[in-house]
């Protein structure tokens, strides 16, 4: 065989485009005509296998001090076709849209996590079990989600932290002078969400970390109902931690994300053990990663990030500012929407929410009124 020289055939398909404008039936159209060829041109014996698919691995063009590089290592790891490459470097890019689309200075302030309920935990445990001591105070409103709340209670039963509550004022939406009234120097975090799920009202971020960090208390913002429809610029807000979830932003389910402040995301110590957020393991202790992967233990959530990064690509495309001018308030839920503590409060047992996207029309809040008015005149036909 010294000597011989065989000429490849040519396979498109072996380096598909997979970026997030490619069509997904396209791709794997490509694979399957792919895999078909291969099968032909082994079958007729013109090449072997490792001679056909060579082409598409960098690493095996390289040379070393002047010879062919041989890689036989793939016991430990297999080399990564230009395919992979490619995905590889989408899911890198994904930190890069989430930071650039709510204005972070630095995608490593981007902590991928698998929804805004995990996002919300891992401040409450990381950074609350390592900074919250007895006494010290965290305020919220009753409007907030369960996942505002439940975290928060659990450790302020380990710390002995204290949970004051802001109520609503005559308007039913929470009342931001008593949340000031009530920041004092035993206030250590403040928990407020942006845009209420239930309610809608939209609180003043940038005010209340004002008033919270005259204190010194951090401020964690609830972002899942601002960030799909409106500019949300966090270093405009300031705020120390804001959460948000893909799903409520055109994306896929299973990824949310967690933007802290590099200054915090440093001293905080890991949320979970594992792979990936280590940077060396002894038999008596670790030492951890860097933020973010050291918040980001495990196999990563790759399809879900890349899927991310298309729905940003999205609505960005659009352009939020668009969005929010577009909507006014429609699939329509009945339900507490896990805030029980605001419908205690406002004496009811659940309510029906109508909410809208940007892809909604006028027809359908038309439509939505004109079974509204069809409701309420079955149900009074009774009395």
């Amino acid at each position: 065989m010294e000597g011989l020289v065989v000429k490849l055939p040519s396979f498109p398909f072996l380096s598909p485009n997979i970026s997030s404008s490619s069509s997904s039936s396209t791709f794997r159209l490509g694979f399957r005509r792919l895999s078909a060829s291969i099968s032909a041109a082994v079958k007729e014996g013109s090449v072997s296998l490792g001679q056909l698919t060579r082409p598409d691995f960098p690493i095996l063009h390289q040379e070393v001090n002047g010879s062919k590089l041989v890689y036989l290592d793939n016991a430990a790891t297999s080399q990564k076709p230009t395919a992979v490459a490619k995905a590889t470097d989408e899911y890198e890019l994904a930190w890069k849209k989430v930071a650039a689309f709510i204005n972070a200075s630095d995608s490593a302030e981007i902590v991928f996590t698998r929804n805004a309920t995990e996002a919300i935990n891992l401040v409450a445990y990381s950074w609350g079990l390592s900074n919250l001591k007895p006494r010290d105070e965290i305020i919220l409103t009753i409007a907030e989600h369960h996942s505002a709340i439940v975290p928060w209670q659990i450790v302020a039963q380990k710390t002995g932290a204290i949970l004051k509550f802001v109520s609503l004022d005559e308007n039913e939406v929470p009342d931001v002078e008593k949340l000031r009234e009530m920041i004092s120097t035993s206030t250590k975090l403040v928990v407020v969400h942006h845009v209420s799920n239930v309610l809608g009202s939209v609180l003043p971020i940038e005010d209340i970390v004002i008033w919270a960090h005259a204190v010194g208390a951090k401020v964690l913002v609830d972002a899942c109902q601002s960030v799909p429809h409106m500019v949300v610029d966090v270093q405009g807000l300031d705020a120390d931690f804001l959460v948000a979830s893909s799903h409520k932003m055109c994306g896929p389910t299973g990824i949310g994300f967690l933007f802290g402040k590099s200054n915090l995301l440093l001293t905080m110590p890991p949320f979970l053990g594992g792979g990936e957020m280590i940077s060396d393991v002894f038999l008596d202790h670790s030492t951890y990663a860097e933020p973010p992967s050291r918040f980001e233990a495990g196999t990563p959530a790759i399809g879900e990030a890349i899927g991310l990064g298309a729905a940003i690509d999205y609505l960005s495309g659009i352009g939020m500012q668009k969005i929010h001018d577009y909507e006014h308030g429609v699939a329509i839920r009945s339900g507490h929407h896990c805030a029980q503590p605001l419908h205690h409060h406002l004496g009811v047992n659940a309510s029906a929410r109508a909410s809208l996207h940007f892809y909604n029309t006028e027809e359908d809040v038309d439509n939505f009124i004109q079974s509204l008015n069809d409701t309420v005149s079955f149900f009074n036909s009774f009395k």
